[in-house]
């Protein structure tokens, strides 16, 4: 993989104003109320791959999508990246890359497309939470198994299908890898696992529920330090899937905050984000999507 990183200092927005800092982030691509934007965001090249961005038919229409898979491979398999809260910016469209470095058509669906709202480049927050909360899960689970389907057209083997996804992406691995057949294996970031009860009827079953109806083997990736998930969640998460013998595995790393893995924001811990990286790859591997 050719990765390239800017030179200290860490965060862009320790010498810049908040306008500099918006336009920072606005000439990167990066979403614009993730906070404070560090200068060694990953980059990764598109040498040796098909890489650009397509349009999925849905039931609510056209759905973006970003997508990259290895140029010359055939029936490459298919692994969809699950977003942040803050949309299809650089830092998703860097992931799917580093995939497709790994022998994947990865696809990373803007399954919040019908709402209109640009989010990587929204600055309200609340305007960005009023969006991404009103995304019903039967709605996100139709909108992946679409861009599965679309894969297969564009020769991808969907019989080796994996889902990866970061916070809220995160969540949604457990949900998709919970409702459909579809996918063999799943990585969840920092995914939360217990939901607000506002949120009921849209989101009818949070991972802590649906844990006894796992599907296919899920990897989740956590952080001790993460202020928003708690390892008293993470343990009843454990429980749950061993009482209903489910295979998943977690790997908590100590020391690391939400968002971790978040190589555009100051919550990035490379060690940790690397490890992580390399134990994404191998659980996809030994499920069967990766080769």
């Amino acid at each position: 993989m050719s990765l390239s990183r800017k030179a200290p200092p860490d965060v862009v927005t320790g010498s810049l104003s908040r306008r500099a800092f918006v336009a920072a982030s606005a000439a990167g691509g990066y979403a614009l109320a993730a906070g404070p934007l560090r200068a060694g965001a990953i980059a990764t090249d598109a040498q040796g791959l098909v890489a650009g961005g397509a349009a999925v038919a849905t039931r609510g229409g056209d759905m973006p999508v970003y997508f990259a898979r290895p140029q010359g491979v055939t029936h490459p398999p298919v692994v969809l990246v699950a977003m942040e809260i803050f949309g299809l910016h650089e830092y998703i469209r860097d992931v799917v890359r580093r995939l497709a470095k790994l022998g994947a058509f990865a696809i990373a669906p803007d399954y919040y497309f019908r709402f209109g709202v640009d989010l990587p480049k929204t600055t309200d927050i609340a305007a960005i939470m009023k969006v991404v909360n009103a995304k019903p899960d039967a709605e996100l689970v139709a909108d992946l198994d679409a861009a599965a389907a679309w894969a297969k057209t564009q020769g991808g083997d969907a019989d080796r299908l994996g889902i990866i996804g970061f916070c809220r992406g995160g969540r949604t691995v457990w949900v998709y890898c919970s409702e459909s057949a579809l996918p063999k294996a799943g990585v969840a970031f920092y995914g939360t696992l217990a939901d607000p009860p506002a949120q009921k009827a849209l989101w009818p079953r949070s991972p802590l529920e649906l844990a006894p109806e796992l599907k296919a083997p899920v990897l989740g990736l956590y952080g001790g330090a993460d202020a928003h998930i708690t390892m008293a969640q993470i343990e009843e998460m454990k429980a749950r899937l061993r009482a209903a013998g489910k295979t998943a595995e977690f790997q908590i790393y100590p020391d690391a905050p939400h968002g971790f893995h978040a190589d555009y924001r100051p919550s990035y811990r490379r060690q940790d984000a690397e490890d992580a990286w390399r134990r994404m790859a191998d659980w996809l591997r030994r499920y069967g999507v990766l080769g």
